[in-house]
């Protein structure tokens, strides 16, 4: 697997309406994004830092993941998201194959368009890793 950069870091959100004026107002960011993923219960909003994104992750229903995370541990962030060149599916089964538990099995949609897969946090160390390809 070939990682080329941070595609984004994943920050959960009891309110992207509360959370949004921080990013802009305080430090300057513009939020140039902001999509619903309905699959995943989720509304995103994104910002450029840099090369890299930052991804807030509102739930859009109680029993979602994103619901669920922040009612265990809180706001705050939730992923690290890296881009792979070489394919999310190819990516998940190389790693895979090196012992890492998986959450998904193959890539999935995800916002912005990308096909995306998540790895288990009890195989990388306590890190929600997602990985992310441009579809």
């Amino acid at each position: 697997m070939k990682v080329s950069h941070i595609e984004h870091l994943g920050i959960a959100v009891k309110s992207l309406q509360d959370a949004i004026p921080y990013y802009e107002n305080i430090l300057g960011l513009k939020c140039y994004n902001v999509e619903e993923v309905a699959d995943q219960k989720v509304k995103t909003a994104f910002f450029m830092v840099g090369q890299t994104k930052i991804e807030l992750l509102e739930s859009t229903d109680p029993e979602g993941t994103i619901a669920k995370f922040i009612e265990k541990k809180g706001e705050g962030v939730h992923h690290v998201a890296f881009a792979v060149e070489d394919g999310v599916n190819s990516a998940l089964a190389e790693v895979a194959g090196k012992g890492v538990q998986l959450i998904d099995k193959q890539g999935r949609k995800g916002a912005e368009g990308l096909t995306i897969a998540f790895l288990h946090p009890k195989s990388t160390q306590g890190v929600l890793t997602e990985l992310c390809e441009k579809s």
